[in-house]
């Protein structure tokens, strides 16, 4: 979800910038080099997903796999997140510099706590939970991030964004449902071939 240049107020993006500078450093400190193949090919993911967008308004709606992202890699989905937001804003003009720190963290943000709060229930050999608990990071990390979206839009003009933020909200219920059927096949087939893809359950810990 791009929020374009111009939009929000100088409050908000540096607030914004801030958040996501302390997620992108708990991130790189987090890579590894064992990562670093998993990043790059989640990035590349990230970019192409996120590059098919649809605007509304001051945003727009897209694909954006940041619950599957947050599954997988935990706190390194902050840099992941900013490394193609960065590129599409500077290729294509899609969002914009200024607005690159509440972007990265209305994204990554949702990703990371999705993964927190159900990195532990997709392990197991239980199928059915793990592909509730996939389902439901993909729904919620979409979900988290179109309501912070307009959180900011808020923050910045109430009077002047409300109808914006309610569209976009309401623009992005299918998608909610789109990444969170994602989320559960890919965790199902990855659990199947390779499950150490997925991110060690102790991520949160370290």
């Amino acid at each position: 979800m791009h929020i374009s240049e111009g939009v929000l107020s100088l409050p908000v993006l540096l607030s914004g910038a801030a958040l996501t500078t302390f997620g992108v450093a708990l991130g790189l400190r987090r890579i590894g080099d064992e990562n670093l193949p998993k990043t790059a090919v989640l990035t590349a993911t990230f970019f192409t997903a996120s590059f098919i967008h649809l605007n509304v308004g001051p945003s727009s709606v897209h694909l954006m796999l940041n619950g599957l992202i947050g599954l997988m890699m935990g706190w390194v989905a902050f840099p992941i997140v900013l490394i193609g937001l960065l590129i599409q804003g500077l290729l294509f003009q899609y969002g914009g510099l200024t607005t690159l720190g509440v972007n990265t963290f209305n994204v990554a943000g949702p990703g990371v706590l999705v993964g927190l709060l159900f990195h532990k229930a997709i392990y197991g050999p239980d199928t059915t939970k793990s592909s509730i608990f996939s389902f439901m990071a993909g729904f919620l990390a979409i979900a988290l991030t179109a309501l912070l979206v307009c959180v900011a839009l808020l923050l910045t003009n109430p009077v002047n964004y409300k109808v914006a933020a309610l569209t976009i909200l309401a623009s992005h219920v299918p998608v909610m449902f789109i990444e969170g059927a994602v989320a559960l096949l890919v965790v199902r087939f990855l659990k199947k071939v390779k499950p150490e893809l997925l991110v060690d359950p102790k991520w949160a810990n370290k």
